[in-house]
């Protein structure tokens, strides 16, 4: 099997998991399985590796992948946002450390069949689950203008998406948009030549429909939270985003659980609450120098973690 995704900031996942404590530990995206071999590894005596993921194909890599290990691995085929019911399913009521990188993996990138990259003739798939949901093909044909442009300049941030949005509905007229391609000479043609020369013109408006797909940013709503009811006293959640719009969230549900009181800003504190989790990156932490070298994917990731507090404790002063 080709070496194909590389898994980021590993050293830095591994660190701030501190899976060496011992427990039960999550890859909640699993993908092609780096991650997951590298937890495996520095697990101590007695721990436990659950692996999730929603994409079937990649699923069937990271299975093999991990096929020769003992039964201490688990591997479960579904979505994150399930993550509470799984563990439940399993009988696993708490965990020391649970990671979420929420990249696309290379592997999906290169495969022209999912529609994921701008590059090729491919459908226009671009689902994480094929099992579900509507396809990017379905919203382009489908959607009206002003939903398109909302989509592609919010997920986006695509300054010329009312532009595309309105070549994309005044194309699909003459004919439905099928293929990757298609939809990038159509992207190409609502942008002045300026904007053409720089990073693909295409790649805002494909990550756009890549995250409208998958729900990707209503998913790590609905996850953050399981995430951090199933850490047990001093376990570790770690998150590695790829885009502002992920890291964004990523950093605003941290700091609200890290606050000591939930009250409104300006009202008295009736709450007497004590925060979730201790900040163990105050800023995003980047991939080193040397990592972007050899592996320029990693370019943009941006990695926080935290640390599940005992309240109990904390409340009494020790």
């Amino acid at each position: 099997m080709p070496e194909l995704h590389i898994p980021v900031m590993l050293t830095e996942v591994l660190s701030y998991l501190d899976c060496s404590r011992g427990g039960v530990y999550v890859d909640a995206t699993l993908g092609d399985g780096g991650h997951a071999l590298g937890i495996y590894r520095c697990l101590g005596a007695g721990s436990h590796l659950v692996g999730i993921d929603w994409d079937g194909e990649v699923f069937q890599v990271a299975r093999e992948r991990l096929q020769g290990y003992p039964a201490k691995v688990t591997l479960v085929h579904g979505s994150y946002t399930r993550l509470e019911k799984i563990l439940g399913e399993l009988g696993i009521g708490s965990v020391a450390g649970l990671l979420l990188d929420l990249g696309v993996s290379t592997r999906q990138l290169l495969d022209e069949s999912r529609g994921f990259s701008y590059h090729g003739e491919a459908g226009l798939d671009m689902r994480m689950d094929g099992r579900r949901g509507q396809t990017a093909e379905e919203l382009v044909n489908r959607l009206p203008e002003r939903e398109l442009s909302r989509i592609i300049y919010q997920y986006g941030e695509e300054r010329f998406a009312r532009r595309i949005a309105r070549k994309i509905v005044s194309a699909r007229a003459e004919r439905p948009i099928k293929s990757s391609d298609q939809l990038v000479k159509i992207i190409k043609s609502a942008m002045p030549p300026a904007a053409r020369r720089a990073k693909h013109p295409a790649r805002r408006t494909f990550q756009a429909l890549r995250i409208a797909v998958n729900r990707e940013l209503e998913n790590i709503e609905q996850v953050l939270p399981q995430a951090i009811n199933r850490l047990e006293p001093g376990g570790r959640l770690v998150v590695i985003a790829y885009h502002s719009l992920e890291d964004r969230l990523v950093k605003t549900y941290f700091r609200e659980q890290s606050r000591r009181c939930h009250c409104p800003p300006g009202y008295p504190c009736i709450c007497e609450g004590e925060g979730k989790i201790k900040l163990l990156t105050p800023r995003a932490v980047k991939p080193t120098e040397e990592e972007i070298a050899s592996n320029p994917r990693s370019r943009s990731a941006r990695l926080r973690a935290a640390a599940k507090k005992d309240v109990l404790k904390v409340k009494a002063g020790e």
